[in-house]
């Protein structure tokens, strides 16, 4: 017998600037939820909005928060 399809995990399209939920931007970041909460907790997140309980973020300023933590150091010289 064959295994049952697995339900696809929603990818959210680059141009799509609907909100996102704690668990998209874990899946975005590719880190686990917890360190989204984390993040959250220390202000080191990206911005969100409280909708009732839940925690939501825009693809846009999650985009700009995260090229804010861009990695500049360049090519390592040779030793």
């Amino acid at each position: 017998m064959t295994e049952p399809a697995r339900p696809r995990r929603r990818a959210v399209p680059q141009n799509d600037d609907r909100l996102m939920s704690v668990k998209d931007l874990a899946e975005y970041l590719g880190i686990p939820v917890q360190s989204v909460y984390k993040q959250r907790s220390t202000g080191t997140g990206p911005p969100g909005y409280r909708v009732g309980h839940y925690v939501r973020f825009k693809r846009s300023e999650v985009d700009d928060w995260l090229q804010s933590k861009r990695d500049d150091f360049g090519p390592i010289p040779p030793r």
